[in-house]
């Protein structure tokens, strides 16, 4: 593979001063045209040490704006970074739409170093790059222009670029005894960059390989490559997949999200919406009764949790007034303020616009023992996003599998994540609505909004039944509340909380009575 990486290219210092000046331009004058655009561009940087990568990316903030530029460069994690899933600190970074982002050493390297090393097998490096590869296609998919550079060296050019670093007093600093070491490995290194560009080049995210024994064909190489990808996407390229690409052997009812989804489809008459009991109450004495014990139970586990670094994230979704705010207070009553945050989600910020969908929920994410209520979450993306036409079929259909790979990452890094669709009836949701217009202090809940909602009822009922037949999996199920008793619905989401906890700690270690000196005499 990396034959052709190790020909001696050279480019004289003539033709490297004539070229340079009208491709700085360039750069600078697609760098103001894409602050307009709705995509960022990703440009990442791997490759043997000494290679150039860091060289090419001070020479890239050097030649273009670099307000408009976001380099982040990656060493062993944080204790903040441990306590989350692997991809946040990535996702923390992205570069929002209109700018680029520079990334050193970032989330190709921790799997690579393991496999070279042997700290992992080829499974599961291959396990670790297909995370990599769902990571990539949810950026692409939004629209991210991601390009990946391999920075090359044969193993003699890479010797004489590290001894000739250490000769220089202004760069000897680079050159570290862990980059010697894998010099020492060459070939091993080698083996795990073809596996690795084999698996993880694909047509909207290719590897660029380039040879960076010379600095100025290096720098020209890369430059023109970043050059021509950001002008060809400009120019009217895309991302956007063929509608064959999209998923094969949906049913068409579901391709629309509005009205005209009532037109194409039949009604649904059972779902597993109409399916639920809903005339399952609690009488107010048992309900005083069983509160209190229930969140006593609660707070016991989540002491339990935050000793062991257990993180919990709790999803409420459901109908407006189905009593979401009512069972997150009852669930907050539970915990320590300190320990734990409720997010309410509303209509995204222009902060938020400008990045994938899932990067405002990433950045919410707590440390380790902490507890997150989200108030409506990514499943907005599948619901009113899809209702509401505010997403394209292109992009709620694709959101099924983002969503899933989300939530795997969350529960295989331990966080307990509970998710909650809290269901009332339709006329239960009048009488509520009518409610609210005559009580006081609960007549701010209601607006012109919450009416209009109610009207596409049919079609919201249709995108929850695909939402909990595509996304209820083993590790992070759906719990459907019977929410027309809101006293059953508290204690219900209570018990679930509460059950997962138990599942997820264990059993209780038995406390042990310590024995004193005079145990056992007469």
């Amino acid at each position: 593979m990396f034959e052709t990486a190790e020909l001696g290219r050279k480019v004289s210092k003539q033709a490297y001063e004539t070229a340079v000046p009208s491709l700085r331009v360039e750069l600078l004058e697609l760098q103001q045209t894409l602050r307009q655009a709705d995509f960022p561009v990703i440009v990442l940087f791997s490759g043997v040490d000494g290679a150039g990568k860091g060289a090419t990316v001070n020479l890239l903030n050097e030649w273009m704006d670099p307000r408009w530029i976001e380099t982040h460069a990656y060493l062993e994690p944080s204790d903040e970074e441990r306590e989350r899933p692997e991809f946040w600190r990535y996702w923390r970074d992205l570069p929002r739409k209109g700018h680029f982002g520079l990334f050193l050493s970032a989330w190709y390297s921790p799997p690579f170093l393991d496999r070279v090393h042997d700290r992992i097998n080829d499974t599961e490096l291959d396990r670790r790059l297909d995370r990599i590869i769902a990571f990539e296609r949810v950026l692409a998919d939004d629209g991210a222009l991601i390009l990946k550079f391999w920075m090359h060296l044969g193993r003699t050019a890479q010797k004489q670029r590290l001894k000739t670093l250490e000769k220089d007093p202004l760069r000897s600093w680079r050159v570290t005894k862990t980059d010697w070491r894998h010099w020492e490995m060459y070939d091993r290194f080698v083996s795990a960059a073809e596996r690795t560009i084999q698996r993880t080049s694909f047509a909207r995210s290719p590897w660029k390989i380039v040879e960076g024994a010379d600095s100025q064909y290096r720098s020209l190489t890369v430059a023109t490559i970043i050059r021509d990808a950001v002008k060809k996407r400009l120019d009217g390229g895309t991302t956007q997949p063929s509608a064959v690409d999209i998923e094969i052997g949906e049913q068409p009812e579901l391709i629309a999200g509005d009205d005209a989804a009532a037109s194409l489809a039949p009604t649904l008459e059972r779902t597993v919406l109409t399916e639920l009991d809903m005339d399952q109450t609690v009488a107010k004495k048992d309900y005083r009764r069983e509160l209190p014990k229930e969140q006593g139970r609660v707070n016991a586990l989540f002491r339990r949790a935050r000793e062991k670094g257990t993180s919990v994230v709790a999803v409420f979704e459901g109908w407006d007034a189905g009593g979401k705010g009512g069972a997150v207070r009852r669930l907050t009553q539970s915990l320590d303020a300190r320990d734990s945050r409720v997010i309410a989600i509303a209509a995204p910020t222009d902060e938020e616009r400008a990045q994938n969908y899932l990067w405002r929920f990433w950045r919410h994410l707590g440390r380790a023992g902490r507890v997150i209520i989200f108030d409506r979450s990514w499943y907005g993306r599948v619901l009113v996003e899809r209702v509401e036409g505010f997403a394209s079929d292109f992009e709620w259909r694709r959101a099924y599998t983002e969503i899933n790979e989300f939530e795997r990452q969350l529960t295989d890094f331990g966080i307990v994540l509970v998710k909650f669709w809290l269901h009332i009836t339709p006329e239960e949701q009048l009488r509520r609505f009518k409610q609210r217009e005559i009580i006081p202090f609960k007549r701010w809940k209601l607006t012109d909004e919450d009416w209009r909602n109610r009207e596409k009822w049919d079609n919201y009922e249709r995108a929850v039944q695909e939402m909990v037949e595509r996304t209820s999996t083993h590790d992070s199920p759906w719990t459907l509340v019977e929410g027309n008793c809101k006293l059953f619905a508290r204690l219900k989401v209570l018990r679930t909380v509460a059950e997962a906890l138990e599942g997820a700690l264990g059993p209780e270690p038995k406390k042990t009575k310590k024995k004193t000196k005079n145990a056992g005499k007469k």
